[in-house]
C-alpha cells in the first residue's frame, strides 16, 4: 500500500470509530462494484447511511468537506442504489423505513495532536 492508500485507510478507521461512537453499526467498508466504491455502508436506527470519507493532512491542501462535489454526490446516489438492490433488498425484501442518507465525514490530520473528525449528515 503506498502512502496515499495509508493514509486514506487511516482516514476511514477513524471515522468507522466515529460512527460507531455515535451508535451507528457499520454493514460493510469498501465496497466496490465497477461503478465506483462506497466507503463506508452503516445503519442508523432505520436508515441506511452511505458514508463518503475524505482525509487530509493539515496544511496546503484544501479542507476535506470541499471535495463533495454535484458529480461526487450524483456518483455516491448511483452506488448507493445498486449497493441497495444488491445487498440490502435481497436480504431483506423492502427498502429501508428510515430510508438512505449519504453522509461525509471529513478527516483533518495535523503535524502534531490528534484527528479532527467532522461528522456531516444527509449531504447528498
Amino acid at each position: 500500500m503506498n502512502a496515499r492508500g495509508a493514509l486514506g485507510r487511516y482516514g476511514e478507521d477513524l471515522a468507522a470509530r466515529r460512527l460507531r461512537e455515535t451508535g451507528m453499526a457499520v454493514l460493510e467498508r469498501n465496497w466496490r462494484c465497477r461503478d465506483g466504491e462506497i466507503d463506508i455502508i452503516a445503519r442508523d436506527r432505520d436508515s441506511l447511511v452511505i458514508c463518503e470519507v475524505k482525509t487530509r493532512r493539515a496544511g496546503g491542501y484544501e479542507h476535506p468537506m470541499a471535495a463533495m462535489t454535484p458529480n461526487k454526490s450524483a456518483r455516491l446516489r448511483r452506488l448507493a442504489a445498486r449497493w441497495l438492490h444488491e445487498r440490502w433488498l435481497v436480504r431483506y425484501g423492502r427498502p429501508p423505513t428510515g430510508g438512505v442518507r449519504i453522509d461525509l465525514v471529513g478527516v483533518v490530520l495535523p503535524a502534531r495532536g490528534a484527528p479532527w473528525v467532522e461528522h456531516v449528515r444527509g449531504v447528498a
